[in-house]
This record gives structure tokens, sequence and C-alpha cells, in this order.
């Protein structure tokens, strides 16, 4: 049975940090993430997990890591007055509009199986698309900006699966083969596109419903959310601990179009607090899909950050004690140095640090495009 609020309470493990103790840790962590950026020309925060190409961290990876981290540093306060965040956007900016010409990035080679490049060119969009949102494009990189932009918009579309609908990062060999839709991707790539229409650029909407037809797909009546799949999916709701940073993306993605309803996102918001201990068992341990759940290191601060962004969906008077319930978690598994990373990689407390803080901040961030 779903928690009641007042339940939910009764989960925080300490006190919820102040909003003044929340607002210290935000900039703290900003301050440790800001001298991570590394690279040839220091404008990179490459996400760092166990997959590689040739032995490498995968380019698509360096430029979705720095997308996250760069976002985070333009949605957080105090941005317009730290040359250095600015300086440091900069560079960013001139990375992910660079990686277009990036040989493992292009759709024209791309041949399927386990492969990222889709996941760079989300958030490669993504990024490019806050920094016209928050009014910081960086002075002069209006032009590249705005070609970038389009490419990546355009590679996603084209990296939609055949046939299935929606977007996944482990497919079946083969560009042109019908592959099962991921609950853990999809959900992102759309909100992308979501965005990119509400700021007026041409977004296929074939492409949009299929994906949200498919994400349906993943979804059961019970609200669990498959890791990925070509058919309606039939889970055991005993495995709803595995899936709960899939099931707050996915009702966040489906309500932004009309497609669920904030009864569905308060029990998947609930479903995340009761299992959250599930979460905890696998941050910044090795390997990936550990049984029971299956649940990955790489899920923990997915899963805070959609469960942020689903908080801000649901009635007003619900909001607070979910988010003191978030902001309890995000606050105990802070790190001494002041960051957070869910993997055992000391470059991905970038990532980690960067989606924490995007959930301590979401309440005044988040203002979410809808698909009409």
């Amino acid at each position: 049975m779903p928690l009641t609020l007042l339940a939910a309470l009764l989960f925080i493990v300490g006190p919820s940090p102040s909003t003044a103790n929340l607002a210290q840790a935000v900039q703290e962590a900003l301050d440790r993430v800001v001298p991570m950026q590394e690279g040839p020309n220091t404008g990179e925060w490459p996400y760092e997990g166990v997959y590689r190409v040739g032995g490498k961290v995968p380019f698509a990876y360096r430029i979705g890591g720095t997308s996250i981290v760069a976002e985070s540093i333009i949605r957080a306060p105090g941005y317009a007055e730290s040359d250095a965040r600015k300086a440091a956007v900069r560079r960013a900016t001139e990375f992910v509009c660079a990686g277009i010409t990036e040989p493992l990035l292009q759709v024209s080679t791309y041949q399927g199986g386990y492969d990222v490049r889709a996941w760079a060119s989300c958030y490669g969009a993504r990024f490019l698309l806050a920094l016209a949102q928050y009014k910081v494009i960086p002075a002069g990189l209006e032009r590249s900006v705005a070609t970038s932009l389009a490419w990546y918009l355009d590679s996603l579309e084209k990296f939609e699966i055949p046939q299935i609908g929606g977007w996944n990062y482990a497919r079946d060999a083969g560009a042109e083969t019908p592959s099962a839709t991921s609950g853990f991707m999809t959900p992102v790539c759309l909100q992308t596109l979501y965005e990119a229409k509400a700021q007026g650029h041409a977004v296929d909407a074939g492409v949009v419903e299929r994906a949200l037809v498919a994400l349906e797909r993943c979804r059961t009546d019970d609200g669990n959310v498959t890791y990925s799949t070509k058919k309606q999916a039939r889970i055991d709701p005993k495995m709803i601990p595995g899936a709960v940073g899939r099931m707050v993306a996915t009702e966040t993605a489906l309500y932004l179009a009309g497609r669920s309803d904030t009864d569905k996102i308060k029990r998947a918001v609930e479903d995340f607090v009761r299992s959250w201990d599930e979460l905890e068992k696998r941050r910044a341990k090795n390997g990936t899909h550990l049984a029971p759940y299956g649940v990955a290191p790489y899920y923990f601060w997915f899963a805070h950050y959609h469960a942020a962004q689903a908080i801000e969906l649901l009635p007003a008077n619900e909001r607070a004690a979910l988010r003191a319930q978030l902001n309890a978690r995000l606050w105990q598994t802070r790190s001494s140095e002041g960051t957070w990373n869910d993997r055992v990689f000391p470059r991905s407390a970038a990532y980690g640090s960067a989606m924490a803080v995007m959930s301590v901040v979401m309440p005044e961030t988040f203002a979410p495009a809808m698909w009409k």
C-alpha cells in the first residue's frame, strides 16, 4: 500500500537540513566541481562508468557528463556573479558544440548494440536549450550554439527506435532493427523535445507520439516501469524497488503530455521513498545490475533528480513533506568533501554533485515544458 505523506516523514533518517544549510551545500559542491573540469581545453566533466570504447571513456559520456554539470552550474544561484563559473560554462559550451563533428557521435555510423551516442544527443541538446532558457549563451557563441542545438535535436530524433518508438542505449544490432524501448532513457529524451518545442524549434510530433506510446508499454497497472521492452510490460510488483527511478521519470514525462495524473505521480514518489534503502545499498558500489532488484549505482542520482521533478508536479500542499524527505536523503549521502557521488570513480563526483544540486534547486528552477 502506498505511503501517506505523514508516514513518509517517518522514513527520514536524521533531521532535514535547513534552507540555509542546503544553500551553503550547493555553493560548496559547485566550488568543488568547477575545478574538476578537464580535457585538452579544460572544457569537460566526463561521466565515468564501467563502459569503455577502445579502453577509453566513451566520447558520448564526455559530452553527456559535461552537459549535465554545466546545466547544474547555470541553474544554481550565484552564476551571474561568478566569473569562474561563467568561464567554465563557456569552455563547456565550446566543447559540446565542437562535439557535433566527432565521428563517434554521428547517426550515419551508428550500428545499434550497446552504444551511448543517443544519450549524448539528448543531454547535449538539453544543455544548449538551458543556455537559451536562462539567457546565458556565452557572448560570441550564439551562432555555434544554434547550429549545434539543431544538430543534436536532429540526431536525437534520428536515433528513435524503428517501428517500436522511444530510445535505448542498449539495442539489438543494426540501426534499423526494431528494439526494446528503455523506460530509463526515453523520459529524458521526451522532456528534451518538449523543451525544444516550447522554445520554438521544429520537433517531429510523430517521434514524440510514438515514444509516448512506447513508454506507456513500459508501465504496468501498478505503476512499475520495466528497464526495457517491446511489448506491454508484465512485472512482478515485488520488483518495484528496482524501478523507482524509472517510475518517477516516466510518470513525469507522461504527465507533461497529458497521459498521467497526480495520483500516479504521488504513487511513484511514495514508492521512491519506501524503496530508497534499496537504492542506497548500491550507491558507490562495484557491479551494475545485481540481484534481487537489478539496481545499478547509476540509478541513484537519476532517481533523486526525477523524484525532485515529480514532487513539483504534485498539489502545492503536498510538496513540503516530500521535499523534506528528499533533502534529508541528500544530506545523508553528502561526502565529507561536500560532493555527491554514486560511483566508485572520483571524477563521477562531478555528475553526482550536479544531479544533487539540481534536485535541491528544483522548486525554484523547474518550469516544465508541456507537450501539446
